[in-house]
């Protein structure tokens, strides 16, 4: 199964019919084609040959590494990607002026740095090895991005809007996590296609939501405003906490299965990019909500 996020479904992250791909043996008289691209190559799938198994005849069974991806790695990597879009959230809170005479500097800077994480963000997905400089970079490039038009929402619209879409934010992962811990939520094929299918039509729908309110001005279709700006939101906030169910599997599949640990690194920047999602999408019912009262 491919993640919904290109950071994952490129490197090996997918497991068809319950294999992982790092590293995994076949079962004795399973398949060997079409569920595992990264084992030995064999006859029936001579396309499955493992880049991280060196020195290994074709057939034979991957060596253990050790260099292997951790839990540890994962979770020292996220903390390094979010503290910095924290941080940087933090100083263009303070030194980015939201006022009258400044807002229109502010949303440009926004805007800017919108733009830039958007084209790092790109870039991350289809290099071929991750590269942690480029990562930190879209981390805190994403980071001004959310402290400015943060700052704006809380002083423009809905006081400490932030704040609530933080613990928001902090709420679905927690719940996702134990939901996906607890097998509440199980990641299978059908799962994965029914995200992929609602992600790719609400981002469609959301892009002629914009062509209509950059060519027709106001909100466009109204998909972001009043009582159809809260459902799609709430959408938006569940499609956000599916894909980060899907984030985990792989993570959990990438540790089981011999990911190197340079893959942390993607990891984390996966599992940023779906958190940064969330809170925007967080942040934008709190404004619509307040803006109701």
């Amino acid at each position: 199964m491919r993640s919904s996020n290109p950071v994952f479904s490129r490197r090996g992250f997918s497991r068809d019919n319950g294999h992982a791909s790092f590293n995994a043996a076949p079962q004795a008289g399973a398949a060997t084609a079409g569920t595992n691209p990264f084992a030995q190559g064999t006859a029936a799938n001579p396309y499955a040959t493992n880049p991280y198994a060196q020195g290994t005849q074709p057939g034979a069974p991957a060596p253990a590494r050790t260099d292997a991806m951790t839990i540890d790695d994962v979770v020292t990597r996220t903390a390094m990607t979010l503290g910095l879009v924290v941080v940087a959230a933090a100083i263009a809170w303070w030194t980015m002026p939201v006022d009258e005479g400044n807002l229109g500097t502010a949303y440009g800077v926004a805007i800017g740095a919108a733009l830039i994480g958007f084209v790092l963000s790109l870039v991350n997905s289809f290099k071929r090895r991750p590269s942690p400089p480029l990562i930190l970079l879209y981390a805190a490039f994403e980071g001004v991005f959310l402290g400015i038009v943060s700052n704006i929402v809380s002083v423009y619209v809905a006081p400490g809007a932030a704040m609530q879409a933080v613990l928001g934010t902090m709420a679905v992962f927690a719940g996702v996590l134990i939901a996906y811990r607890t097998g509440l939520i199980r990641v299978t094929r059908r799962f994965y296609g029914f995200v992929m299918a609602a992600a790719i039509g609400f981002m469609l729908l959301m892009m002629v939501n914009l062509l209509f309110a950059v060519f027709g001005g106001g909100d466009g279709l109204g998909f972001r405003s009043g009582t159809l700006g809260i459902i799609f939101g709430i959408v938006a906030i569940v499609i956000g906490a599916c894909i980060l169910a899907l984030n985990f599997k792989q993570v959990e599949d990438g540790i089981a299965y011999g990911a190197p640990r340079e893959e942390a690194w993607l990891a984390a920047f996966g599992l940023t990019v779906t958190l940064v999602w969330i809170y925007i999408e967080m942040l934008r019912l709190v404004a619509i909500l307040s803006g109701d009262d």
